[in-house]
């Protein structure tokens, strides 16, 4: 198996995973706030806040679907680093709210690891070789 089709079936299986965990945000709030790690979550108006978390995910996702139809694969290498952050930053969300350490650094952190990994085995490609088509040596000189 080469480093470009790794590559393109983590990034397939990690927008997936995005993809499951956003639209439960969106679909059961409540239910997906359980797993992330909060002893609590916000109530009334202020729970708006796992629908927006569930929309984000599902940008996050819908981002790497985009740069992998349209063979951006650089770009997704950098994209994939920068929403890395999201990851770790939900980490330290659980850390200095009064979540499980075993939540933070097991799913969230862990999570912002392999998408650091991803990224980087992204930039390491090697591009696809470029095909240039030349006219025979016969066209060339009678043009």
């Amino acid at each position: 198996m080469t480093l470009r089709r790794f590559n393109t079936g983590l990034m397939i299986a990690l927008a997936l995973f995005v993809v499951s965990f956003g639209t439960r945000f969106v679909i059961d709030p409540n239910g997906a706030a359980e797993g992330f790690g909060f002893p609590s979550w916000p109530q009334g108006d202020a729970a708006g806040y796992l629908i927006i978390k569930g929309v984000r995910d599902l940008a996050c996702a819908l981002t790497i679907f985009i740069l992998l139809a349209l063979r951006q694969r650089r770009a997704l290498g950098w994209v994939a680093l920068a929403d890395a952050m999201i990851a770790f930053g939900d980490a330290i969300a659980v850390l200095t709210h009064g979540g499980a350490p075993a939540t933070a650094f097991g799913v969230h952190a862990a999570t912002g690891v392999v998408v650091v990994v991803a990224g980087i085995l992204l930039l390491c490609e090697r591009p696809l070789p470029t095909t240039t088509t030349t006219a025979p040596a016969h066209q060339v000189a009678a043009a």
